[in-house]
């Protein structure tokens, strides 16, 4: 099924306007033309802070940065991902960058068959089957509480039977009948083909079997992947991970998340799909003054400056660069801590949520310190670029800056501020008290975890603690690499060590990128894997499942205007991805507004003037 959305054509749309040209099917940035060179090294730039640090295609919670699958996705096909065919406007789920052909419902929507691509083998000489597909299957499905993309009553709860038709076909008999634009663009995404013949073992040097067919079995062999994953010295030279289809295989991974990728001589892809660079390196960065600098000195071919120096683009466009803002189909936000331990019972009160959210300056963050490279987050679906999926109220902000009703809202629930900080001084449950579980003279004191390396993210916190403070909330910020935050954030139950966190905050890039359909049971579903901060309100799971069911956009229309108005996170401004500087001799390169990226299609051309073999 193809997503012929109108949010999947506003995507498009959005990169027109940045200045972007297409050329062969794909939005190539900048100039055209010219004459391709094979061969040469391309050094990319990774966002600050963010470090690579997963290479197993069953993401784990704790480890879901997209840098991360963004690498592992060149190595191993996705079966569907938002991709652009050739000679088409509109962003589809299956392309020649996919191993999975047109997919096809039946019985009512209660039945989809997949089509794999034919000819398609592993680098070991193997071909990729459906018995590839079938054993990511029962992995995720006997694993699934490990798995980070997993949410309850989703892939794989609603696969009723997995039926092999043939080679390379397969049909999953669903649990229901489900909303096809759904269905494909949130859980057909997911699948993964994985080398069974290869990885189907219990132990290190142990015989390859069908033991992923038993639950037990499928446990036992997760288990020692999981193991493997998590040793990220040995990536390199780990043969476990040179089993790939991918048309780029890896040649390096550094402790430090410097990751080099080479061409995958052994790749039976399309042909379109075959690298012409010899080389690329994902370098990572601590700052972005670090990376600035590297880039200004001409070490890095594709990377990005802060909105902070937009004035300076003309000085990189002299020197042989194009300069484009990458923007991206997500949400910004800080997730609370529903079940911290130390303020759980105040993230559960909406009143104090409505408070806060009012304290969030979104308009001056956007212009005076994202430099206008933001815009507001105003509930779950974007707000920008406009779609189907965003109906008229959610486009207004509900919670404008507004210093004095937040006051007045905590002061009418029994919080009086004294030498700065707000305390409860009417504990209890009825409509003027502070709420359950709040306690005679407990204080407005919170902690956040906040990513590090972004001067931007920076500022952001320091302005949202001094706005905080002037309601009497006494905000403590605590900044680390974004990987620690990350790990650190994970859904956890109250009291249990690790669960001391109030708040968090990894949005510098924007905190979640959707598919092209922004439905939100990863993000706010009970018990969803990516539920961080453990949100929990039975009628947003009713609604969320609503949009996975009906077609009718007023389910998902529904599921916006709810959660914008309960804030289960607090909104903040949704930065571009990044503001891009690419040399100019580099084509093919597409900005994807789903944040993946396509280096296969990257190409040099000759400079003017240039003898042939001089190129780099």
């Amino acid at each position: 099924m193809r997503l012929l959305s109108s949010a999947a054509a506003a995507l498009l749309a959005l990169t027109a306007v940045t200045g972007c040209t297409r050329e062969g099917g794909r939005i190539d940035m900048g100039p055209t033309g010219g004459t391709p060179v094979e061969g040469g090294t391309v050094t990319m730039a990774l966002p600050p802070a963010s470090t690579p640090n997963w290479i197993f295609p069953i993401g784990a919670p704790g480890y879901g940065g997209s840098y991360n699958s963004g690498i592992y996705s060149l190595l191993f096909t996705p079966v569907y991902d938002a991709v652009q065919e050739k000679g088409k406007a509109e962003l589809t789920s299956h392309g020649p960058g996919t191993l999975g052909l047109e997919p096809t419902y039946g019985d009512g929507n209660k039945t989809v068959t997949v089509p794999l691509r034919e000819g398609v083998k592993w680098s070991d000489g193997k071909p990729v089957t459906a018995r590839d597909l079938e054993f990511w299957f029962r992995l995720v499905k006997a694993n699934k509480a490990e798995w980070a993309g997993y949410s309850v009553g989703t892939m794989p709860d609603n696969v009723k039977r997995f039926e092999t038709l043939d080679d390379h076909t397969v049909r999953l008999h669903l649990s229901r009948a489900y909303n096809p634009d759904w269905f494909t663009a949130n859980q057909l995404t997911l699948l993964r083909a994985l080398p069974q013949h290869a990885w189907d073992a219990k132990t290190d040097g142990g015989p390859i079997g069908d033991w992923d067919r038993t639950a037990e079995g499928a446990k036992v062999v997760f288990a020692r992947l999981m193991r493997h994953a998590k040793s990220l010295g040995s990536y390199d030279s780990d043969p476990l991970w040179k089993t790939v289809n991918g048309p780029w295989k890896l040649a390096g991974w550094r402790d430090s998340g410097q990751v080099t990728i080479v061409p995958n001589e052994k790749y039976t892809g399309p042909k379109s799909e075959r690298p012409h660079l010899d080389k690329v390196v994902f370098k990572p960065f601590t700052t972005a003054d670090s990376e600035y600098n590297v880039l200004r000195s001409g070490g890095v071919d594709y990377g990005y400056i802060p909105p902070s120096v937009m004035a300076q683009k003309e000085k990189f466009e002299g020197r042989g660069y194009r300069v484009d803002p990458w923007e991206g189909w997500a949400a910004t936000y800080i997730v609370y801590n529903f079940n911290s331990t130390h303020a759980g019972p105040m993230m559960d009160q909406l009143y104090i949520r409505q408070a806060m959210q009012h304290l969030v300056d979104q308009e001056a963050m956007s212009d005076v310190i994202w430099q206008g490279s933001a815009t507001p987050t105003l509930g779950p679906v974007p707000a920008a670029p406009k779609s189907q999926y965003l109906s008229e109220a959610m486009e207004k902000n509900r919670y404008p800056y507004d210093v004095a009703k937040a006051r007045r809202l905590l002061a009418a629930h029994g919080w009086r501020t004294e030498d700065g900080t707000a305390r409860c001084v009417r504990p209890g449950t009825g409509e003027d008290q502070c709420g359950k579980g709040i306690e005679r003279g407990a204080a407005l004191e919170l902690t956040l975890l906040s990513q590090s390396g972004s001067t931007e993210t920076t500022n952001m916190m320091q302005e949202l603690k001094s706005s905080l403070s002037k309601a009497g909330i006494d905000l403590t910020v605590r900044q680390q690499p974004l990987n620690s935050v990350l790990g650190s954030s994970i859904p956890c139950r109250a009291k249990d060590p690790g669960c001391d966190w109030d708040m968090s905050f990894f949005g510098t890039a924007g905190s979640w990128y959707y598919p092209l359909n922004p439905s939100g049971e990863q993000l706010f579903s009970t018990g969803a894997s990516a539920n961080f901060g453990n949100y929990s309100d039975k009628r947003a799971d009713r609604i969320i499942r609503a949009v996975q069911y009906s077609p009718d956009m007023k389910a998902v229309h529904e599921y916006g205007e709810y959660l914008a108005e309960q804030l289960p996170v607090m909104w903040m401004p949704n930065p571009a991805y990044q503001v891009s500087v690419i040399r100019n001799d580099l084509r093919g390169v597409s900005q994807n507004p789903t944040i993946s990226f396509a280096p296969q299609h990257w190409y040099y051309v000759k400079k003017h003037g240039e003898r042939k073999g001089a190129e780099k």
